[in-house]
């Protein structure tokens, strides 16, 4: 019966998100978007009983978009002085 409830729980959260995302009058694309990077970098998808976790996957999660981002100005500067 316990199995029954979460199953019709997580149904109707994956319906109400569903819903959310397609609805056209909600949030703009770019407002969701900075809200799943947010939500991204900043481990909301982490095991919050365990802080190791959280912290290591935020500090992964900022390294990585710096990196991408550092890689993004060097090809800039690179494709601009064209060597």
């Amino acid at each position: 019966m316990a199995e029954r409830h979460d199953s019709e729980k997580e149904s109707r959260r994956i319906l109400e998100r569903v819903a959310r995302e397609t609805d056209p009058a909600g949030n703009s694309f770019v407002a969701r978007a900075t809200k799943g990077m947010r939500d991204h970098v900043t481990a909301a998808d982490a095991d919050r009983a365990d802080p190791i976790e959280v912290w290591g996957t935020r500090i992964g999660r900022t390294l990585g978009l710096l990196l991408a981002l550092g890689l993004m100005v060097w090809l800039a500067l690179y494709v601009i002085r064209g060597s």
